[in-house]
């Protein structure tokens, strides 16, 4: 996919028309403990933590919490996250063509540079997430509660949110493939800055804020759904 076409001269918190910004506060961690993450596992429980080059494939860490720490580079391949818990942490250059993190729950939490292939995050609880560059190929976040969550200059070849619950989520300088919005319930979610090839389940983009571009682009989708013929 190529990057997006249109720059964003807006600051995510004053997006204006009336939609409400994320609120997102300053993340830095800081007093962190350099450690290995040979001894991680399921269940644990870390805090003030830095893990570097963490080779976490194929590891079980379901229902492990991990509360301002730092992961740089880590491998996510086959890792076990269900049910993990992240609260105050940043998470750069991970890489996993397979992520299976269903059911987690982040809180204050920075994902930079991703490199997702197929991520499993159906019935998540995002709140106050930012997801910064990076191309996730598919992200399924299908039956989600998302409030307060940014992904800004990110592709995305397909995203999921069928049966999700969005409150003030915004979307800057995106690519995105295709986007299911199938049973999804939007308020306050800013689509303006990024390139959309198609969306699925046109109803949930209720609470969606579009803008001109995307409306002209949409037209005949729109058309055919209300079933208007247009001559």
């Amino acid at each position: 996919m190529t990057p997006p076409r249109r720059p964003s001269s807006r600051s995510v918190a004053s997006p204006g028309g009336g939609t409400d910004a994320p609120r997102l506060d300053p993340l830095d961690p800081q007093g962190l403990v350099d450690m290995g993450a040979d001894l991680l596992g399921p269940r644990d429980h870390r805090e003030l933590e830095r893990f570097v080059d963490a080779d976490l494939a194929d590891r079980d860490l379901e229902g492990s919490s991990f509360s301002e720490c730092v992961f740089e580079a880590p491998r996510l391949d086959g890792a076990r996250l269900r049910g993990t818990r992240i609260v105050e942490s940043v998470v750069s250059d991970s890489f996993a063509p397979e992520l299976s993190s269903a059911r987690a729950t982040w809180r204050d939490v920075r994902v930079e540079r991703p490199r997702w292939g197929s991520a499993e995050l159906f019935d998540a609880s995002w709140q106050s997430v930012r997801i910064v560059g990076g191309k996730i190929d598919y992200l399924n976040l299908r039956g989600a509660r998302l409030t307060d969550v940014v992904l800004e200059g990110c592709v995305v070849g397909e995203l999921d949110l069928q049966g999700a619950e969005a409150l003030r989520v915004a979307f800057v300088d995106c690519r995105v493939g295709t986007l299911d919005l199938t049973g999804a319930s939007l308020a306050h979610t800013d689509l303006r800055t990024t390139d959309l090839d198609r969306v699925d389940g046109l109803d949930g983009l209720r609470g969606a804020t579009i803008d001109h571009l995307q409306l002209a682009s949409m037209a005949g989708v729109f058309a055919t759904h209300l079933g208007v013929v247009v001559d």
